[in-house]
C-alpha cells in the first residue's frame, strides 16, 4: 500500500532540513514525502527545493488554498490519489520509527491509526498546559463515547486515503485532526492506537496559538458528544 508523507511548514527553514533527514534514515518504507510550504516568509521553501534535489522521493508544493495548517495538509492530501497518508509535523517532534508500526496497524485493516503519547509505552517530553488539555480531552471522550484511542487530538496519525476522502473537513485550526478521528469514529471506521515519543522543539517558534485552538478543540469535543449520542438514540441532528 503506497505510503505517503505530509509535512506542512511554515518558517520552518531552522527545522525542515533535520526533520526530513531524520525521517529518510529511519524510515526503510518505500514512501514518498510531500512538503508544503505554508506561506512561510523564511528559508523553508528553499530549504524545501534543496531537498527535493538532493531526495529522490521528496515532494515540494505550496498551500494556495489560505493560510494554516488545516488548509496546508488539505493541499497535500490533493495530491494523493490512493494507499495511505500521515502527517508528519516539520518541527523534529514527531518519532519517525512510529510510522512502521502504523503502517503495520493499518495491514491489518485498520482506517486510522492514532500516534499516542497517553498511552502504555508513549511519551511526551514537554510538560505543558497544552499536553495537560490534549491529555483531558483523550481521557474524557474514552469515558463519554468509549473512544477507542487514549490521544485523539494528536495530529500525528495515519489514514486510509479513502477515508479522507469521506470526510468533509471544516475545522480550519490544529483542531481538523480531532474533526478527522471523531468524525470516523461515528461513521463506523476502525481507529486505534500504537505508542509514541512526543520530542520538544528544538529551534524555531511553534504556531499553536492555546486560546484560539482551546476553542476550536471545545467545539469538536462537545460536537462529538452530542452527535455520538444522537445516533445512538435514534436523532436526526443539522450539526
Amino acid at each position: 500500500m503506497l505510503l505517503t508523507i505530509v509535512i506542512p511548514a511554515r518558517n520552518e527553514e531552522k527545522c525542515l532540513l533535520v526533520t526530513i533527514r531524520e525521517l529518510e534514515q529511519v524510515l526503510k518504507i518505500p514512501h514518498r514525502v510531500i512538503v508544503v510550504d505554508d506561506y512561510s516568509n523564511d528559508r523553508t521553501v528553499d530549504v524545501a527545493k534543496e531537498l527535493v534535489v538532493e531526495y529522490s522521493n521528496i515532494e515540494f508544493t505550496k498551500n494556495d488554498l489560505g493560510p494554516g495548517f488545516t488548509n496546508a495538509i488539505k493541499k497535500g492530501f490533493s495530491q494523493i490519489d490512493r494507499g495511505v497518508v500521515v502527517v508528519v509535523m516539520a518541527d523534529r517532534c514527531n518519532e519517525p520509527s512510529t510510522i512502521v508500526d502504523m503502517y503495520k496497524k493499518i495491514n491489518e485493516g485498520f482506517d486510522i491509526v492514532c500516534g499516542s503519547r497517553y498511552m502504555k509505552g508513549g511519551r511526551r517530553e514537554e510538560r505543558s498546559f497544552q499536553g495537560f488539555l490534549s491529555w483531558l480531552v483523550g481521557f474524557s471522550l474514552r469515558i463519554i463515547i468509549s473512544m477507542p484511542v487514549h490521544d485523539c487530538s494528536n495530529a500525528f496519525k495515519m489514514y486510509k486515503k479513502k477515508l479522507l476522502d469521506s470526510i468533509e473537513i471544516k475545522e480550519v485550526g490544529f483542531a481538523s485532526s480531532l474533526e478527522i478521528t471523531v468524525k470516523a469514529f461515528i461513521g463506523g471506521y476502525k481507529i486505534t492506537e500504537v505508542p509514541t515519543y512526543s520530542k520538544k522543539r528544538e529551534a524555531g517558534k511553534s504556531k499553536f496559538q492555546i486560546i484560539n485552538a482551546g476553542k476550536n478543540y471545545a467545539y469538536w469535543f462537545f460536537w462529538s458528544i452530542f452527535k455520538c449520542y444522537s445516533k445512538r438514540l435514534g436523532l436526526k441532528t443539522c450539526l
